[in-house]
């Protein structure tokens, strides 16, 4: 233990001891330590930290919160660590509270590593408090002492020990100290609780309370038969009135009336409410212990960087333009210069060094035509017209990834709150659907940090109606040969449209499929940090490797198949003619569908279902039905043969219809992979399409009424 005075990322244990204890064990065991704490506390930092480069990432079973798994480095023992979602309490008021409190109770860690922000310590301690109530074995990690220490302030953790009744271990993760330390001691309360020698827990309410929490402890939850966590954990929980445990545990009537005059005479005896009463006894420990084991820096009261920083950031007048203008900086550079020139170097690459030279390898080697266009053709050219976003997602999340670590993407979540949940949504969904302009694959990733469900859905639905920069050479086509003077008029109206349609649509939803009561906000503004390189690129591979893994997959084996439709007839033989292939029938096909739109010819249906490759891919496939080639070629020939086949309504209502029918392959396969859900990923994809039918019928039928035609 700390002697008073001593640095905390000195020796934390006498070095003898510590091999003694290690000796004594005398068996090795697998163990599960989860780490639990508020948001912003720095868990993802020591997870990261504890397992470098070993982690599983999945979904937790039946949802879509990321679960992270790794093994601890640098342990002989087989030590797997699960980081739990961020809570600010157990109380079964979210989805990440319920899904942390019931690994905790179902799968019952060895040990359970509570993360505290150090330089917060009161709210901190509260989840503390109800992790120990819980009976599995505890270790607090005081993180964020460097910082403590910065401010002048000082943490006596050895009272701070003996008042919560648990081991506490000073860390900062983000420097990687006193993280050894706190495995080892985790590792050691593991083996004493699995030897029977775990300390007892420390009583947090007064008498009062104590005594009608001993009385159903004893009378009550043992005549119950089912368990869930320890009974001390349980009566509380039944005495609160947890609609969880109730339900769980199956309370019969005649107990249910017994914990009702309990909790009338403890509202009685204190004129409150008895959550108010239990909560109100955790402060008042939480009190006391802070009070002994804390003395901050005389003046700390007064305004920090962050307050004064906040100020300008947050203001009512300068929040939005500013962060609109940093959202734009950050667009800017993705899907600008830098974004532009990864594109065309990976495109170069792929397409063309690599396509070139397996290309020569087939020639040489004597493969059948229908080979090397499969693999030049199909494989690499499908598979590389995803690899080439790789790039600009990893860019998007480093970007983000600043945002997030230094503490400011929670102040951008607040700021857009208030005009976001006019739409059902809360502030931190504007990030993701702004980024929709760009991309739509990096704007659905970027979802998955809502916390609530239905909010990732709705924000995952909503996205791709902003216009990605994908369709844009499909605007440029048709404005350059219709609207040639107001092309910017007309383009400015295609991305209107995609945002008030946006809008409409998800104002229906949260009033049918997705209603319910409104997702609650809570969000603590932490205090600006500097980031680390390490966490930087930790958080940009972990989103970015999903896409590659996940999409690239998908796409590989969507576009084999895309190939073979283009290039085959349903005798299987190789044809010139794409009118003659399979795609080209099954193009005659469903050209009718899209007739009261006003483009119901073949050609113009193939394009669209080409366009489910890459938006791209519209303009080349009418280039070479068309018979004028690519179009990078060859534009003013394709523009002189569509004005042939559309109007200027026509050619609206069809790039109406672009900008809202279903999205690419790679951003299908994303929805897929952030829903976690077959049944979501086609209604997603149905609603689009539909509501892109139904707006681009709208337009052709009401302009050819009004005489526009």
């Amino acid at each position: 233990m700390l002697n008073k005075g001593q640095h905390f990322f000195g020796a934390l244990y006498d070095n003898d001891y510590q091999f003694q204890m290690k000796n004594e064990r005398g068996f090795k065991m697998s163990l599960r330590f989860a780490l639990v704490g508020n948001p912003n506390c720095g868990k993802t930092t020591l997870f990261n930290e504890i397992t470098g480069s070993t982690q599983y990432v999945g979904n937790w079973p039946g949802v879509t919160i990321e679960k992270k798994e790794g093994k601890a480095r640098r342990v002989q023992e087989d030590v797997k660590i699960i980081d739990l979602p961020g809570i600010y309490s157990l109380s079964p008021y979210s989805l990440e509270e319920i899904i942390a409190r019931d690994y905790i109770l179902d799968e019952k860690p060895d040990v359970v590593i509570n993360i505290i922000d150090a330089t917060n310590i009161e709210r901190n301690l509260y989840l503390t408090t109800q992790l120990i109530e819980l009976g599995i074995p505890v270790v607090a990690a005081l993180n964020m002492m460097d910082a403590v220490e910065a401010r002048g302030d000082k943490i006596d953790t050895g009272a701070l020990e003996k008042g919560i009744g648990i081991p506490v271990v000073p860390t900062s993760a983000s420097k990687g100290r006193g993280v050894t330390e706190l495995v080892d001691k985790a590792i050691q309360v593991a083996y004493a609780a699995a030897s029977g020698t775990a300390k007892p827990q420390a009583q947090i309410y007064d008498q009062e309370v104590e005594k009608y929490i001993g009385n159903i402890e004893t009378n009550i939850v043992p005549s119950l038969g089912k368990k869930t966590g320890n009974a001390r954990w349980t009566a509380i929980k039944l005495l609160e009135g947890d609609e969880k445990v109730l339900e769980k545990m199956e309370v019969p009537a005649a107990f249910l009336k017994d914990i009702e005059a309990c909790r009338k005479q403890i509202e009685s005896h204190y004129d409150n409410d008895v959550e108010t009463v239990i909560a109100d006894g955790r402060y008042k420990m939480i009190s006391g212990i802070v009070g002994k084991a804390v003395k901050k820096k005389s003046g700390s009261g007064s305004l920090t960087i962050s307050d004064k920083i906040d100020k300008v950031v947050t203001n009512r007048i300068l929040a939005i333009p500013l962060f609109l203008a940093l959202m734009y900086l950050v667009f800017k550079v993705t899907f600008g210069e830098i974004g532009s020139f990864t594109i065309d170097w990976v495109d170069g690459l792929i397409n063309g060094t690599v396509s070139d030279a397996v290309s020569g390898w087939l020639e040489a080697a004597g493969a059948a035509e229908w080979l090397n266009g499969l693999i030049v053709g199909g494989v690499i050219g499908g598979v590389g017209s995803m690899l080439v976003f790789v790039p600009q997602i990893m860019i998007l999340f480093f970007f983000l990834s600043i945002l997030e670590d230094s503490g400011y993407m929670a102040r951008a979540a607040f700021v857009m709150d208030r005009l976001l949940r006019k739409l059902g949504l809360t502030g931190k969904s504007f990030i993701p659907m702004l980024m929709g302009f760009g991309c739509s694959v990096p704007a659905i990733m970027g979802a998955r940090t809502l916390e609530n469900e239905k909010d990732r859905r709705l924000t995952i639905i909503l996205t791709p109606f902003m216009s990605c920069g994908a369709r844009l050479p499909i605007y440029l086509l048709f404005v350059g040969a219709f609207f040639a003077k107001n092309q910017d008029l007309i383009i400015f109206s295609l991305y209107l449209l995609g945002i008030v349609i946006a809008v409409i649509t998800g104002i229906i939803l949260k009033k049918t499929v997705l209603k319910g009561e409104a997702a609650p906000f809570v969000m603590e503004l932490p205090p600006y940090r500097i980031p680390t390189i390490k966490g930087l690129l930790i958080h940009m591979w972990d989103r970015g490797k999903g896409f590659i893994k996940k999409a690239g997959t998908i796409i590989f084996a969507a576009a084999v198949v895309i190939w073979v439709l283009q290039s085959f007839n349903f005798s299987f033989q190789m044809v010139e003619d794409p009118a003659e292939s399979v795609l080209g029938a099954i193009g005659g096909v469903i050209a009718p569908i899209f007739a009261p739109l006003g483009f119901g010819d073949w050609k113009s249906a193939v394009a669209l279902i080409t366009g489910f490759i890459a938006k791209e891919a519209v303009v080349s496939t009418m280039g070479i039905l068309h018979g004028v080639g690519e179009i990078a070629e060859d534009t003013t020939a394709l523009a002189a043969v569509i004005q042939g086949v559309f109007t200027p309504l026509t050619a609206y209502a069809f790039m109406a219809f672009t900008l809202l029918y279903m999205p690419c392959m790679a951003a299908f396969a994303t929805i897929k992979r952030e829903m976690n859900s077959w049944k979501w990923t086609v209604f997603t994809v149905g609603l689009q399409t539909g509501i892109a039918w139904v707006v681009a019928f709208l337009i052709f039928q009401v302009g050819r009424l009004m005489g526009l035609q």
